[in-house]
């Protein structure tokens, strides 16, 4: 390597490797230390174009190392998506949802992986879950972490491996460019969605996530008009999402979509509290007792039709 500088950009010339004479144009991003020294430790920066042989420019971009906050992994998932899934749970929840059972996963803990780690992971359990499962991406809320998504699914993709992502829809905003663009290329790497309503009145959403429903509705009409395949999930809480007219304004909406496969009834439990317990935390719904089979039945009868 020479014709290094010591700047915040600066001109390489590098041979070697069996590729001739390669010209690399580089901007440092992040630390104004000497440049080399940089590349080196390899800290970051962007590669912002190219010269081949003295040949005409060519724009590229060098992504620094993918991470994500993952706060755990589950090798024979059944419940997320079709056939066996190896499901990996990130870190980071924007919702307050009443009846979460993994209250854990809303702050920014967890442990960091690079995407060749989790892709490591998963690739071990190829053999068990096959052409007929795959990989579930969940969390917490996993669209706070959209970038490492598209990375993980595009290196998993790569190896013929089913992608499917657990979205409360939230993050996504239709009236932003780049959270529009975001999406998309997710889309472009992810075989189906698993998107959960949480309810379909906006006021009553309010109260029971802490947050507007308008987000995850713009991101099932986004999934529709995209193609993408979506299996709609609905909590079925006691006096609060089992409600008959609530059950029908939600099929009355899912009827609007075009790629919706599935209808999920997911009856509330109260298996989390014990997680609320250890972090301290009063559990909101206490006194919600499970839906009865029957109430079960009526929703399913609504939803499933």
């Amino acid at each position: 390597m020479r014709n290094c500088q010591n700047s915040n950009s600066a001109f390489f010339t590098v041979y070697g490797g069996g590729i001739g004479k390669i010209s690399f144009r580089i901007k440092y991003e992040k630390d104004k230390k000497n440049i080399c020294k940089g590349l080196t430790k390899g800290l970051r920066f962007a590669i912002i174009s190219i010269v081949e042989n003295d040949g005409p420019l060519r724009e590229r971009q060098k992504e620094e190392k993918m991470t994500g906050r993952i706060h755990s992994f589950e090798s024979f998932g059944t419940v997320d998506g079709p056939g066996i899934r190896f499901v990996i749970f990130l870190q980071g929840c924007p919702l307050r949802c009443q009846y979460c059972h993994n209250p854990d996963t809303w702050g920014v803990g967890g442990e960091e992986y690079s995407v060749q780690d989790v892709v490591q992971r998963a690739i071990r359990y190829k053999n068990y879950f096959g052409d007929k499962g795959g990989v579930t991406v969940t969390g917490g809320e996993p669209l706070l972490q959209i970038d490492f998504v598209i990375e993980l699914f595009t290196a998993l993709k790569a190896k013929g491996i089913h992608t499917c992502i657990d979205t409360s829809g939230i993050m996504f905003h239709p009236n932003d460019e780049l959270s529009v663009e975001k999406h998309k290329q997710l889309l472009s790497v992810t075989d189906l969605v698993l998107l959960d309503i949480k309810h379909i009145d906006d006021e009553a959403c309010k109260k029971l996530t802490g947050q507007s429903n308008a987000n995850t509705l713009a991101f099932a009409r986004f999934l529709s008009d995209n193609g993408t395949k979506i299996w709609i999930r609905q909590v079925l809480v006691p006096g609060i999402t089992d409600g008959d007219e609530d059950l029908k304004k939600t099929r009355a909406f899912i009827d609007s979509l075009k790629t919706v496969e599935k209808v999920e009834v997911l009856p509330y439990h109260t298996m989390g509290t014990v997680k609320y317990e250890k972090l301290g935390m009063e559990y909101p719904l206490k006194d919600v007792a499970a839906p009865t089979k029957e109430r079960v039945m009526n929703a399913k009868n609504i939803l499933q039709r």
